[in-house]
């Protein structure tokens, strides 16, 4: 107690939480209901209790270290070292989509595996395998990217109305990116909903819907923590000195944002040149 009444340096000791406990069980919880969900072993429901569980607890654990920053323990030391735990965390979701990056290049490049394939499904040894049409990239993949880079442009805008301390600046910026992240989302349904390939039957659909559909989660996400941005901008909890919510929030919209051009330049453009296009 007397460490927490009166600390003599810089680092925050935590008070105990219940949240590290509940959420390990929560997980759990819900991989296992996921497990025998698709077994179908039993019904989702204990799925969605142990996903109620997760996002319960990212929601009250939040809400503590937002408390913790008001509190003024998030000294620049601290603030520091949550950029370098952000930072570290940016790195782990590009190994993310490496990993997808490379299951659709292995197929790309892969000739013995096209001709196993064709063996199996009784499709040409090309890539993408013979029936399968490809979305020109130059109509939706082409409006989705410049939506993404508006909303990149409109966040960047906050940031800078945040520092210089315009608050209608920030409020709007941040609206307008949650609204070009919702419209990002929406683009992207009615493209799946066009498709001319399903995610089985063939190993192209596979690797493309999990690459981009895993891309449209993060976008989503990303969406969500600019909507709390956007309702603690309006209570006038950042200030130019005190942000960590709001930069994180950016770093993680940009880092969608490159992931999303990488995609556009290998699996769509690239992806596409000298096959059959639907559109």
């Amino acid at each position: 107690m007397a460490a927490h009444a009166k600390p003599n340096h810089d680092y925050h000791l935590v008070n105990p939480s219940p949240w590290p406990f509940v959420g390990s069980v929560s997980a759990f919880v819900m991989a296992v209901g996921a497990v025998l969900w698709f077994h179908e072993i039993t019904s989702f429901w204990i799925l969605i209790a142990g996903l109620v569980g997760v996002l319960y607890t990212m929601y009250a654990w939040w809400s503590d270290v937002i408390k913790e920053g008001k509190a003024g323990d998030h000294t620049p030391v601290v603030m520091m070292h949550h950029r370098y735990g952000m930072i570290l965390f940016i790195a782990s979701e590009v190994m993310f989509f490496v990993a997808w990056f490379w299951a659709y290049f292995d197929g790309f490049f892969n000739q013995e595996a096209h001709e196993q394939y064709a063996r199996i499904a009784a499709m040409g040894p090309t890539w993408p395998p013979t029936g399968v049409e490809l979305f020109s990239p130059w109509h939706l993949p082409l409006f989705n990217t410049l939506i993404l880079l508006t909303s990149g442009t409109a966040v960047t805008w906050a940031h800078h109305a945040l520092l210089h301390r315009d608050k209608r600046g920030l409020v709007w910026g941040l609206a307008i990116t949650i609204a070009l992240g919702v419209l990002f989302t929406c683009v992207q349904a009615l493209e799946y909903s066009e498709a001319g390939f399903q995610f089985s039957g063939n190993l192209y659909g596979a690797t493309f819907f999990m690459a981009t559909g895993f891309h449209g989660f993060h976008v989503l996400i990303g969406t969500i923590f600019l909507i709390v941005c956007l309702i603690r901008a309006l209570r006038d909890s950042f200030t130019p000195e005190h942000h960590l919510g709001f930069e994180f929030a950016a770093w993680y919209w940009h880092f969608v944002d490159v992931v999303w051009l990488f995609l556009f330049a290998s699996i769509y453009v690239w992806g596409s040149w000298g096959v059959t296009l639907s559109h």
